[in-house]
């Protein structure tokens, strides 16, 4: 069984400060306002490295993926399976909202100033950006996004003369990720004060509404886990009690860390295990980590609804629709970075309009949903590896 004794003081201190700040809200309500400019502040150096986090990782990765070619038949079956896995996730998150109504009626947050309710043809239109520089300066998301995709494919095509700008995208990414672990030191400070400040204004709506939050987190998480990676295991006829015997170490590696790139190790050994062949597994396994996040999928979803629903927002079909594309290509790439959920909604918020003083809110219960939204990322891995086998062999 995995070593369990890993502890992570980060999240153990944005849960105190979690706990704290409801209390001194509820307790000291006339001393929590003033302490917004703690969150503010710490907002502000979230927002200041999306750009460099998102040029790095999607130029990196789509300038890589140049060679996918190289993949054959395994490789482009894989990426047809995630993009399903992923999209029915974000529809679950979605759905995990607009049924259960959570967040109606909390009162606790306001939308941005930029929140607009264009018909889609508008979004289309202004996601293409006339300047990179002016998108990165107003922290527009989705143009960035768009721009970091032609450049990362225009460099994979040229991928021998591009290396340096590879490279250069390589290390931008280390950096940003290293300032994102550094600002993230004054998370506990900042979920303490956006969490007194939302709570003096609106206590018992707020509490009830973030613990319904958590608890219908869990349960999109269980079903997501149950009848979508469950039910391809059980179309590729996977025996589950022998998946879910060779699977408990990832898993609980998983549950330890909140680091899908961490259970990497054990998910191989898992499916050597399983009897994959290597040829299957070596490739599909890497892949999944980076493009098969179906656990954070949700959760970002989940996220982005129920802030819109806190701010009493009423958000058109096409936002709706553009949220879940930008969630779709932003969730890529940034396995195994602690926190990076909270980077990718940061950089969606501003973009939509929806309220940033929900951030620290939601980071501060983030801590009470990661295990199980990871161990559902590492248990949909693990069951990729058996389904792209069955799809190659489909013959026992």
């Amino acid at each position: 069984m995995a070593n369990l004794s890993v502890r992570n003081p980060q999240a153990l201190a944005i849960g105190a400060a979690m706990i704290t700040g409801a209390l001194f809200g509820w307790i000291a309500s006339p001393w929590a306002q003033p302490l917004e400019i703690a969150s503010t502040i710490f907002l502000r150096l979230i927002r200041s490295i999306i750009a460099p986090v998102l040029f790095g990782v999607l130029v990196t990765a789509v300038a890589k993926a140049g060679g996918t070619r190289g993949l054959g038949r395994i490789g482009w079956r894989a990426l047809a399976y995630f993009e399903l896995s992923t999209s029915l996730a974000l529809l679950l998150g979605w759905a995990a909202i607009a049924f259960t109504g959570i967040g109606s009626g909390t009162a606790s947050a306001q939308p941005s100033d930029t929140a607009t309710a264009r018909p889609l043809t508008g979004f289309v239109i202004d996601s293409f950006p006339a300047s990179i520089f002016e998108a990165m300066a107003r922290g527009d998301v989705v143009q960035i996004l768009i721009f970091c995709l032609l450049f990362g494919a225009a460099a994979g095509v040229v991928k021998k003369r591009a290396g340096a700008v590879i490279r250069f995208a390589e290390a931008l990414t280390a950096v940003s990720f290293e300032f994102t672990r550094i600002v993230m030191w004054l998370a506990p400070v900042a979920v303490f004060a956006a969490i007194a400040n939302v709570v003096a204004r609106s206590p018992r709506g707020l509490v009830e509404s973030l613990g319904g939050f958590v608890i219908t987190a869990w349960i999109a998480q269980v079903l997501f886990l149950t009848f979508v990676t469950g039910g391809a295991l059980v179309l590729a006829r996977v025996p589950i009690r022998e998946f879910a015997r060779q699977t408990q170490e990832p898993f609980f590696v998983a549950v330890a860390t909140t680091s899908s790139a961490a259970a990497i190790p054990k998910s191989l050994d898992a499916m050597e295990r399983l009897g994959i062949p290597s040829r299957i597994y070596g490739i599909v396994t890497p892949l999944s980590v980076s493009l098969n996040l179906s656990g954070s999928c949700i959760h970002l979803a989940m996220c982005a609804f129920f802030a819109a629903r806190a701010a009493g927002m009423e958000l058109a079909v096409s936002q709706q629709i553009m949220i879940l594309l930008t969630l779709k290509l932003t969730s890529k790439g940034v396995a195994g970075i602690p926190r990076a959920n909270f980077v990718i909604l940061t950089g969606l918020f501003a973009a939509f309009g929806l309220p940033a003083g929900m951030l620290p809110v939601l980071l501060g219960i983030d801590a009470l949903i990661d295990p199980v939204r990871t161990s559902v990322n590492v248990l949909g891995h693990c069951a990729a590896s058996p389904v792209i086998a069955k799809w190659e062999s489909p013959n026992p």
